[in-house]
């Protein structure tokens, strides 16, 4: 059975895509079409902030876009050399907080010490950070995304937790988003299961798949990688089949599998 995967394939680089791999193990076949696209801004500023953790009590990181900004200010030899020499040992006296595996691996990459990754989203995060951090203690640095939610922000002002956002990347339409779609379907036909990453993911797809599904549609279980985006669905009027029970290649590839069994199949 053929699984769709709204999402960036992974760097090639660093191997192969764990989703598709562990959807494979299942003997379903991935798909990943690339939904997004990101700009970065404010890199200046964003750099200046981090060479100043002694005004800071500590980093929030909500999506893997805001580690990679920092990585592109890194990219710079002076900048490289100062965060190497000095400010990454300063950042790591502090706490470096974020949600899921991916956010938490660029964290170690760039040298710093995650906490809270098994939170899995921005709900569990913020009650975490609560249970560690003071109120009107230093604020805690927040590089985000012009989409953010604002979930944790409302949670952590609410317990007098400050919380200094910035936003360093901007959030489109991939522009070979359509094309990319309309191939998938008119080659592949219509797959067992759609699976989405975000609300921005629900917000640029949805219409053109229900299009290009037509009256097929309501055989396809779609899946959500996590509560924000199984909302967005179905604010959106779609019913929901699973959602990963965290942010993970292997929750996601397990949900999908039991929401693509027979029913009345004994597992």
């Amino acid at each position: 059975m053929k699984v769709l995967l709204l999402k960036d394939p992974k760097d090639k680089d660093s191997g192969p895509d764990p989703y598709t791999e562990e959807l494979g193990s299942y003997n379903l076949e991935a798909t990943l079409i690339p939904v997004l696209s990101f700009e970065f801004t404010s890199l200046d500023s964003l750099f200046e902030k981090l060479s100043h953790p002694e005004c800071y009590g500590g980093l929030v990181f909500t999506s893997p876009r805001a580690l990679e900004a920092i990585k592109i200010c890194l990219k710079e030899k002076s900048k490289k050399e100062a965060w190497s020499k000095s400010l990454k040992q300063m950042w790591n006296i502090k706490p470096t907080y974020v949600v899921g595996k991916a956010t938490a691996s660029l964290v170690e990459e760039i040298g710093l010490v995650p906490q809270g990754e098994m939170a899995g989203n921005a709900e569990k995060l913020a009650e975490y950070i609560c249970s560690r951090e003071k109120p009107n203690s230093s604020a805690l640095l927040f590089p985000c995304g012009a989409l953010k939610r604002e979930v944790l922000p409302t949670v952590l002002r609410e317990k007098g937790i400050p919380l200094e956002s910035l936003t360093v990347y901007q959030t489109a339409q991939h522009p070979d988003l359509q094309e990319s779609l309309s191939s998938y379907f008119s080659q592949q036909g219509i797959p067992a299961s759609i699976v989405f990453f975000s609300p921005s993911g629900v917000k640029f797809c949805l219409q053109h798949i229900q299009k290009l599904s037509g009256d097929l549609i309501n055989q396809v279980k779609f899946a959500a990688i996590g509560p924000s985006t199984a909302k967005a669905l179905r604010d959106a009027g779609v019913a929901v089949s699973c959602t990963a029970g965290s942010p993970t290649a292997q929750d996601l590839a397990a949900a999908i599998h039991t929401a693509l069994q027979p029913p009345n199949c004994s597992l």
